[in-house]
């Protein structure tokens, strides 16, 4: 949607009125100028989330959302996958667990809070171990997810059958408080303590004492098999939802006008002061599960893949990016803090404004990708089942159907336990160049099309929308009687599984 001016009685709101403004039932919205903004710089600005692969960029300043732009075929109303910003909510609650007197400080030791659990590995170092060393990532607890490399701690705890128990009894690497070291299990051990503490998962917590006072009312969080909300990702929310969570922390964790997280916390956070020892970012600090730029005064909370937070505390600005690639951090603070000229209201700008409009609707829009024509194989494979035996993609059998009404896909998928039957999928794929959005998945929107590179070779892309990933592709090369199917598994390697058609 194109923004439009907003009242004159708002423009107050951007010279600085002494009462601000509270999106618990939904954002105002206003020109950038009125702001102290500039529309052309934006623009600028949505046309270099492009080559980011952004989803979503949403900017607020003076309470006002000035850009609210969103990359097709994402929208605004499908909840996105935060990734690791999901720490900065589980910080955010461990914060209002100690306000509510459930927990007495960060200082707390971790142990203290599993004493019915038989710890492994355990030593004077993991007995030191303090909440505020799981919110710095400076527990030493020995894990290995390095932010330039796969995440194979991390890969291992979702392989294990008790989450809480993989991290507890992983041996000392150092000291705690001696180095940051990244960890997606200290989170996750704190959504495990705010469930003890509060008899509740850190999502109905959250409900009860965080989304429900900033009036979020759509999102989704993935949880372990002991029911604990997943503590360093997997919580789903919509864009102007995540811009709550920031413009809370621009307000001094205030809302409505009332106390809602304890001011020193969110200090803490804007002023992180653990070095995350980032070579391409060697400006970056971290505490509270935020991260934080301080010589650009801007911190964040931050997911894979650009999933992003950013708050600019003396421009009075929050931020938010969602993505399906990486994207700089600075460059980023540096070109919105760049669209900034006054804290007073600027003139009004048409030929900026009419920039910022096309930029707007051009990225809206889903471009077209190239087709092949479809050759004469695709009507004898219509409706015929391949199945594959077990295999790193877990595909037990696969089907596409070709007609006048376009193509669509059956599979089944081999169950995690062999007892159970097979998992049934299907949906349509667009043969436009164009994705057919399918079924609703946790994560997001399954989107497909497809594509005909010869006579014998089709490729899917499947997006799932919302998810935070770039799009998978299938290559399935039919071959007689055999089907050969290559993709990625579940970790990203290139995989290739031989199929037979089916009596």
């Amino acid at each position: 949607m194109v923004l439009v001016a907003a009242s004159i009685c708002g423009a107050a709101f951007a010279q600085g009125s002494a009462e601000p403004l509270w999106p618990t039932t939904g954002w105002q919205t206003s020109s950038p100028e009125e702001q102290g903004m500039e529309s052309a710089v934006l623009a600028r600005l949505v046309d270099f989330g492009t080559t980011l692969s952004l989803d979503s960029l949403l900017i607020a300043r003076h309470g006002r959302i000035v850009l609210d732009a969103y990359y097709a075929p994402y929208a605004a109303d499908i909840p996105h996958v935060v990734n690791s910003s999901t720490k900065a909510v589980i910080g955010t609650l461990t914060a209002l667990a100690i306000k509510d007197g459930l927990l007495d400080g960060a200082d707390h030791r971790m142990l203290d809070l599993f004493a019915d659990r038989s710890i492994a590995n355990l030593d004077d170092r993991k007995k030191a171990v303090t909440l505020q060393h799981l919110l710095d990532m400076t527990s030493g607890i020995d894990w290995k997810e390095p932010l330039t490399g796969r995440p194979e701690s991390v890969f291992e705890m979702e392989r294990s059958p008790d989450w809480v128990k993989f991290i507890l009894d992983r041996p000392m690497a150092t000291a705690p408080g001696d180095i940051f070291n990244y960890d997606s299990g200290n989170p996750h051990l704190l959504s495990a303590i705010i469930s003890k503490v509060t008899g509740m998962s850190a999502s109905d917590y959250a409900k009860a004492r965080l989304f429900g006072p900033l009036g979020i009312g759509t999102w989704n969080w993935r949880q372990d098999l002991q029911g604990i909300s997943t503590g360093g990702y997997g919580l789903a929310l919509q864009p102007r939802d995540m811009a709550k969570i920031g413009y809370l922390y621009l307000r001094h964790g205030a809302w409505e006008g009332k106390p809602l997280v304890p001011p020193d916390w969110v200090e803490r956070a804007g002023h992180a002061t653990v070095t995350m020892n980032l070579p391409g970012e060697p400006e970056l600090r971290y505490s509270n599960l935020f991260w934080a730029l301080p010589k650009k005064h801007v911190y964040m909370a931050v997911g894979y893949h650009c999933q992003v937070i950013m708050v600019f505390s003396d421009l009075d600005i929050v931020t938010v990016m969602t993505a399906r690639d990486f994207c700089p951090f600075s460059r980023m603070a540096d070109a919105i803090a760049g669209a900034v000229k006054s804290d007073a209201v600027l003139p009004p700008d048409p030929a900026g404004a009419s920039l910022l409009t096309d930029a707007i609707r051009n990225i809206s829009s889903e471009k077209r990708t190239e087709v092949g024509a479809t050759p004469e194989l695709a009507s004898a494979i219509s409706g015929k089942s391949f199945n594959f035996p077990a295999n790193a993609l877990n595909l037990k059998s696969f089907s596409l159907t070709f007609s006048e009404q376009g193509a669509r896909f059956d599979q089944e998928s081999y169950a995690r336990d062999p007892a159970q039957p097979p998992i049934r999928s299907s949906g349509p794929i667009g043969l436009d160049g164009l994705y057919r959005k399918g079924e609703i998945t946790a994560p997001g929107q399954a989107a497909r099309k497809g594509n005909w590179l010869n006579g014998s070779t089709f490729v899917i892309e499947r997006l799932i929308i919302g998810a935070a990933e770039e799009a998978q592709k299938w290559t399935l090369s039919f071959d007689g009687a055999k089907l050969h199917l290559r993709g990625k598994n579940r970790d990203g390697r290139d995989v290739l599984i031989d199929g037979a058609l089916g009596g």
